[in-house]
């Protein structure tokens, strides 16, 4: 449960409140004044609490719960007990999500400018944004309004933030465009150099890495994750992706929309992901391919090869899900045999 030490819980929420706020249905309008007062899990809730079901996994937990409110999809009601609350929609997780964020919202920037936090006099912060102890803002940064920089973040020359951003303690953003509603967690690094040289007789020679990062709308990126910047071309992530911890993105990698890159995951340079892409936690894929729109790629993977549009890979080097598949049921076999 939550612990009142770190989180601070809103409400009390009415059953007619929450069904509007997770835009589910409620099925006893009778209850439609009855309170509640925090979100819960099916085995932890009482009757004042708010719980969810989208896994029959938990059906079991689910029959006994004592959850005085639960959001669930339509096909679950004849399992719920008589005296429990239902909130009836066909994306339950989704619902709840929206509930447990009333009840437990994000703190909302204040506007308050800390004494030990420098900014640039040639750069400009919109209204209400809030800046941490210790955050350096250098020369013609532009941050948009009811933001909230977190301490000692480092934002570099020129960079320009939308508006309803947030940047988490010590992350540093540099040679980077960012949109609206993005959430970089603690120790991000946005904009450093691509791993970008030239090789002669056992010496190395440093590429100038010269393009930007550019950041769509409504994007998350998780705790240490680098994103580089381009060398020649920008490095782009699309709307609405989501990017777990420590992940890494190389310079001239572009993310099409709605993609999600699990922890541990890594793209090497000028590759380019469609739209809707899920790539599972250590998968790894090599530079300059091209990864089509909806392509599922299987944790641990090793992907040195395009992939069309729609397919799901997996292994190393990665293959068709099938044939994956097939591999280790013959690996399995053979082993057996041998023993």
């Amino acid at each position: 449960m939550p612990d009142p030490r770190f989180f601070k819980v809103q409400g009390p929420f009415s059953a007619k409140e929450l069904a509007k706020i997770g835009e589910a249905n409620l099925v006893r309008n009778d209850c439609g004044n009855k309170k509640f007062s925090d979100v819960k899990t099916l085995v932890e809730a009482n009757v004042e609490d708010v719980s969810f079901l989208h896994n029959s996994s938990y059906l079991e937990q689910f029959k006994k719960s004592n959850a005085g409110l639960c959001v669930l999809h339509p096909l679950q009601k004849k399992n719920a007990p008589k005296s429990m609350v239902l909130l009836l929609t066909e994306r339950p997780y989704v619902a709840y999500a929206k509930i447990a964020q009333a009840f437990y919202p994000v703190d909302e920037p204040n506007g308050l400018i800390a004494e030990t936090a420098f900014i640039d006099k040639t750069s400009r912060v919109g209204g209400l944004t809030s800046i941490g102890a210790g955050v350096v803002i250098k020369e013609n940064v532009q941050i948009g309004s009811r933001c909230k920089i977190d301490e000692n973040v480092i934002i570099g020359a020129g960079v320009k933030i939308g508006d309803d951003c947030r940047i988490g303690v010590s992350a540093s953003v540099y040679f980077s465009l960012i949109g609206s509603r993005v959430v970089l967690y603690a120790g991000v690094r946005l904009g450093e150099a691509g791993f970008g040289f030239a090789a002669s007789s056992g010496q190395f020679v440093t590429l100038p890495q010269l393009g930007r990062v550019i950041v769509g709308d409504d994007v998350e990126i998780g705790a240490n994750t680098t994103v580089d910047r381009g060398s020649g071309s920008d490095t782009v992530i699309g709307n609405r992706c989501r990017i777990d911890n420590l992940v890494q993105i190389a310079h001239n990698v572009t993310l099409g929309e709605g993609c999600i890159l699990v922890s541990q995951s890594g793209i090497a340079g000028s590759t380019k992901v469609g739209n809707h892409v899920v790539i599972g936690g250590q998968a790894a894929i090599a530079g300059h391919l091209s990864i089509g729109d909806k392509v599922k790629i299987g944790g641990q993977s090793g992907i040195l090869k395009d992939i069309p549009p729609g397919e799901q890979y997996g292994g190393s080097p990665g293959v068709p899900i099938r044939e994956w598949l097939r591999q280790a049921v013959i690996l399995g076999r053979m082993a057996k045999k041998r023993k």
